[in-house]
């Protein structure tokens, strides 16, 4: 199967997961101004960790889980923090790549759509940015922090929204998770560590 083969399932299987979630419809409609584009991959580690991964189930998206690891070869995986004193096991071990976004195969003026990866045991430090954000679970769960808020431990079909520069963090115990995860506004600002 081609890049852009894996990327159309990648695209069409992300839309069935987030239409048939309440609260991801609730926070903004997919778009229906999806445009493809061409994408020069960019390996990172974590690639590599997705590749090996053996932990992730998810009883409500097995298809999306699986158009994630199929794709994620072809991905643009992003280096969001590569410049700062993240630390190196945490650069190795996050893994993030666009599904519709400038440096993804597809874009909108509407959304962005991010997948989000990461094993066992490995901490996302607080973070905030300017963009709207909803987290939904596609498998396995992690520990969702956000601040002014109980921490709260979320699976597969479960959702985190995050308000606008709202301080957050996230962290896997003993499971890896993977989400998708959207915005709604404030495309144009990286996430900062808080």
């Amino acid at each position: 199967m081609t890049a852009e083969a894996k990327y159309r399932t990648l695209l069409d299987e992300a839309q069935r997961a987030y239409q048939s979630n309440a609260r991801m419809k609730t926070f903004a409609p997919f778009p229906d101004d999806i445009t493809p584009q061409h994408v020069d991959p960019l390996h990172c580690p974590c690639g590599d960790w997705l590749a090996a991964e053996r932990g992730l189930v998810s009883p409500h998206y097995g298809a999306l889980q699986d158009a994630i690891v199929a794709a994620a070869p072809h991905a643009r995986w992003r280096e969001t923090y590569k410049d700062t004193a993240i630390g190196d096991d945490f650069l190795s071990r996050f893994g993030c790549y666009a599904i519709i976004g400038p440096d993804g195969p597809y874009t909108s003026e509407q959304l962005r759509l991010w997948i989000v990866y990461m094993p066992v045991h490995l901490y996302y430090p607080w973070h905030h940015h300017p963009g709207e954000e909803m987290y939904m679970v596609v498998s396995g769960y992690a520990v969702f922090r956000a601040e002014g808020e109980e921490d709260k431990v979320l699976g597969s079909g479960d959702t985190c929204f995050h308000k606008s520069n709202q301080s957050h963090a996230m962290e896997t115990l003993d499971a890896p998770v993977m989400c998708l995860v959207a915005w709604r506004n404030g495309f144009d600002t990286v996430p900062v560590l808080s």
